[in-house]
């Protein structure tokens, strides 16, 4: 056999195994790297709600207490005042659902989007049903008359989208508990 074949054999016979051996242990290499990136991604994950979980609960509470504080009976009886116009009043309640909305604002990036918008809706019917109810009174009629409205109406069509927001709220607040 030629020198320059067996030279050739040689070198077949030492870079093949040396071959084997480098794949095997880029293999292993691989999949162990591959296992700790996703341990620690885990573990981060883990932490990361340890710390958002405490924020997220807070959002809830305070989404839970804007539907109590929007809703119209309540807010009748904190902004009562027998003095003011029925116009007074509409404003009242209209810019009461506003800051309140407004100060709350920032607790959607801790909640579902389909939880905001169902809060969003409650909001809408809240405020419509006061402007609705409001064109039904004189502007300048004791605000006691709109409030005697709104409660009348209130009591024969209850607006539910307040107790379906809390309901959506309690509902999406226990995924996490």
């Amino acid at each position: 056999m030629p020198v320059w074949l067996e030279v050739i054999l040689e070198i077949i016979k030492i870079t093949v195994p040396a071959l084997i051996v480098y794949f095997t242990a880029y293999q292993l290499l691989s999949r162990f790297f591959e296992n700790k990136i996703q341990q620690k991604s885990i573990e981060l994950r883990a932490q990361s709600k340890e710390q958002t979980l405490p924020m997220r609960m807070n959002a809830y509470e305070r989404l839970a207490l804007l539907c109590e504080r929007i809703s119209i009976p309540n807010m009748l009886l904190r902004l009562r005042d027998n003095s003011k116009t029925a116009q007074d009043l509409r404003m009242a309640m209209l810019m009461t659902v506003q800051q309140e909305f407004e100060y709350n604002l920032t607790q959607q990036v801790y909640v579902s989007q389909k939880l905001w918008e169902i809060i969003k809706v409650a909001r809408d019917n809240t405020v419509n049903l006061i402007e609705e109810l409001a064109r039904q009174v004189p502007p300048e009629a004791p605000s006691r008359e709109l409030a005697a409205r709104i409660l009348s109406h209130l009591q024969n069509h209850p607006d539910l989208s307040l107790e379906t927001a809390l309901t959506a709220i309690r509902k999406e607040a226990s995924l996490y508990l």
